[in-house]
């Protein structure tokens, strides 16, 4: 027997394939033209730049990171055992653990985790310059947040699912174990809250959105029945069935928006909210097959199908980036969209797309009770997170092939830009660019908006960008008005999936939390149980956002400005757990896999939180701006953003709160990290492994077909 072929604690493992010359060429070409492209961004210097070489480089990049990375991170460092059975086949309710098809559970993983984040924060990060961000999104995923994704769902499928703070209070103690279930919960409420936020302000008053995205629900239904009732295990034939619904849906949308039945769609903010409060509580109580499922994989097929006929506009069109490699606001910081430095607040502005903590709380929420066999974590965990980050490298694209003074007379603040479009061209001319009033109304008029001006936030932006491309395409410019509003409606239906599973893994941190003080509650099954912990989860994030919904500085807004630092500190406290268990179960020696980007993600989060909590500057700091606007009552002032005031006191109350929170985020977070680093050291002063509170082995019944390329079968661990 071949050394490679020697069983492993008694299992047999499959023996190692040679790699075929014709693999090597092809490996080798896709190498030497992602490093071709690579080279044309690093050595630009002034000249214009088309931005098929960010899609080239982005690609070559990820599928050597695939082939390559994650399969040795699975065979090395995870070693997952396709005989073992999964909690999906071990726990099986019909309701939350279910064995799923891993193609439907990649659309529903991609869907879960793609929100608001890899749209927005590389339109806002633009104003750095495109490389930044570019080479953040692209080295980001590879190394950090693909690789967090992955072994997150690994731990937690080994953990009967269990969430990400469950699995830190098991594994890491009593003390940062509490101090990570506090910190995670209430920042995925702080999360939620925001992402629904973004829904709710994309949808309001758009006929075309709310009917394209409410159809997308009976379709859903309809495409559960099918395939677990009427039609099982025919996963082809149902996405048929349901991107062509989806499809007249969209379609249908369009015909509304123009015809008598507009008003029935056409919906308040604060209706909206009801609306998603209710569809939130039923989507985290219905078995999972039924709706929540094959609604994010009927999504995914949306999300792709557009980020792929935009990657091939991008290709057709070949348009040039219009922005800087590098700006100046990249070393200043005082750039007009977002304050701060490159380092550390490049960083906290793209998450989602390189790394996010919210995609570590999917990948021990639904996907784990969810997959077939452990050889598809590859698949799901680091395939999904690749996905996710090229729909960052397109948004980023969109908003860099923009004229520099649209997108700085979009993004700016309305304070600076005024309300007229002459006094928008004078201030995008104080930042060093231009633009003309005329312009700013012919891109007004060419999308069907009233006005383009400080229109921040980034989704418009993306929006304009789209169609920019697009119709550079398909149609010409007499289309720029449907694919913007195209393009609003996909953002909206892009951001929704997170909300929905969102609240259902909220539902489970909730009932873990619960069940530490009452065993019933914990049990994922108990109807009860169930209810009560769906309800105050949306109640929670429900109540934010409706109060944001009413009040431009109130609710949700009062907490925006914590949405990224919060988001990566979730990233922190995931890793942390990864490194933390890989050293105990003996696997100090590749530990760095996780390690590595923990040191990162630490570093820029406490720089960020440091700067937020006791910098002087204003724009940046939360108490210096309490300060200011203090200041400005006592001299009887409005400053903007404020109107009143009235709207002043909030300013102040907000800016306490944000500080307040920041820091106590930050403080729960170290907490969690150096709780974890004494039981590291004492596990490698232990001889042998520490114990872990992995699931015991059961022999798997499951009949799968192997997946093609993904003979993962190893010996236990």
């Amino acid at each position: 027997m071949p050394s490679s072929a020697l069983p492993e604690n008694g299992r047999q493992v499959p023996e190692k394939s040679r790699i075929a010359p014709r693999s090597i060429l092809l490996w080798a070409a896709v190498s030497l033209l992602g490093a071709v492209a690579w080279g044309v961004l690093a050595l630009a210097r002034g000249e214009e730049i088309s931005a098929v070489w960010l899609v080239v480089a982005a690609l070559g990049s990820y599928a050597i990171a695939y082939r390559f990375y994650s399969r040795w991170i699975a065979r090395r460092v995870l070693r997952p055992d396709d005989r073992r059975a999964t909690p999906a086949e071990r726990l099986e309710d019909g309701v939350d653990f279910q064995p799923t098809d891993r193609r439907v559970l990649l659309g529903h993983h991609f869907a879960a985790i793609a929100g608001a984040g890899p749209l927005v924060g590389p339109v806002l990060a633009a104003q750095m310059g495109y490389l930044p961000g570019t080479l953040w999104i692209v080295a980001g995923v590879i190394f950090a947040g693909a690789v967090q994704d992955m072994v997150v769902l690994f731990l937690s499928m080994r953990r009967d699912g269990k969430s990400l703070g469950q699995m830190a209070r098991e594994e890491i103690g009593r003390v940062g174990g509490a101090a990570a279930l506090v910190a995670v919960f209430a920042i995925m409420i702080i999360l939620l809250g925001v992402l629904a936020l973004v829904v709710v302000n994309a949808l309001a008053h758009s006929p075309w959105g709310t009917f394209s995205v409410a159809m997308t629900i009976p379709i859903a239904l309809f495409m559960g029945f099918w395939l677990h009732r009427i039609r099982p295990g025919r996963v082809v034939e149902t996405s048929l069935i349901g991107v062509a619904l989806l499809l007249l849906a969209i379609v249908g949308g369009s015909w509304i928006q123009e015809s008598s039945l507009a008003g029935a769609f056409t919906l308040s903010p604060t209706t909206l909210v009801l609306c998603l409060v209710g569809y939130g509580f039923v989507a985290s109580v219905l078995p999972v097959w039924m709706l929540l499922a094959p609604r994010d994989y009927l999504s995914t097929f949306m999300k792709i199908g557009t980020i792929a006929l935009l990657a091939v506009g991008v290709v057709v069109a070949a348009p040039v980036m219009r922005a800087e490699a590098v700006s100046d606001f990249a070393s200043t910081g005082a750039g007009p969209v977002f304050a701060g430095s490159l380092f550390p607040f490049l960083f906290i502005t793209i998450a989602c797309g390189a790394l996010s903590g919210f995609h570590a709380l999917v990948a021990s929420g639904t996907t784990p009770k969810l997959i077939q066999k452990e050889s598809q974590v590859r698949l799901i965990g680091y395939g999904a997170m690749l996905m996710e980050s090229f729909v960052a490298i397109m948004a980023l694209i969109a908003a860099a092939t923009l004229e520099p003074g649209l997108y700085y007379a979009m993004n700016a603040p309305a304070g600076l830009l005024g309300t007229t479009a002459e006094s928008a061209s004078q201030a995008v001319a104080g930042l060093g660019f231009t633009v003309t009033p005329d312009q700013l109304t012919q891109a007004a008029v060419a999308v069907e908006e009233q006005t383009l001006i400080a229109r921040s936030g980034g989704a418009p932006t993306l929006a304009v960008g789209m169609s920019e491309i697009f119709s550079g395409v398909f149609g010409g410019a007499a289309m720029k008005a449907f694919w913007y509003h195209f393009a609003i409606m996909f953002e909206a239906l892009f951001i929704l999936t997170t909300v929905d599973a969102g609240t259902r893994v909220g539902r489970f941190m909730l009932q873990d939390m619960l069940g530490n003080v009452w065993k019933p509650i914990g049990r994922v099954n108990w109807k009860p149980g169930i209810w009560l912990c769906s309800g105050l989860v949306v109640a929670a994030w429900g109540y934010f956002l409706y109060t944001g919904a009413t009040d431009p500085l109130g609710g949700i807004n009062q907490l925006f400005p914590l949405f990224g630092i919060a988001n990566q500190l979730l990233a922190a406290v995931a890793l942390t757990v990864c490194t933390t268990v890989l050293i105990k179960s003996g696997r100090l020696r590749w530990a760095w896999v996780t390690g590595l980007p923990l040191a990162w993600v630490v570093a820029i989060t406490f720089t960020a939180g440091w700067q937020k909590v006791f910098s002087d500057d204003p724009k940046i700091g939360f108490f210096a701006q309490r300060t200011k606007y203090a200041d400005g009552i006592a001299a009887g002032q409005v400053l903007p953003p404020a109107k009143t005031l009235d709207d002043m006191h909030t300013v102040v109350t907000n800016s306490t709160v944000d500080g307040v929170l920041i820091a106590l985020f930050l403080l729960l977070v170290a907490t969690v990290i150096v709780n974890a680093t004494v039981v590291c050291v004492r596990a490698i002063r232990t001889p042998g492994a520490l114990p872990t509170t992995e699931a015991p082995y059961v022999e798997s019944r499951l009949d799968v077909p192997e997946q093609p390329g993904e003979p993962l079968v190893g010996a236990r661990s």
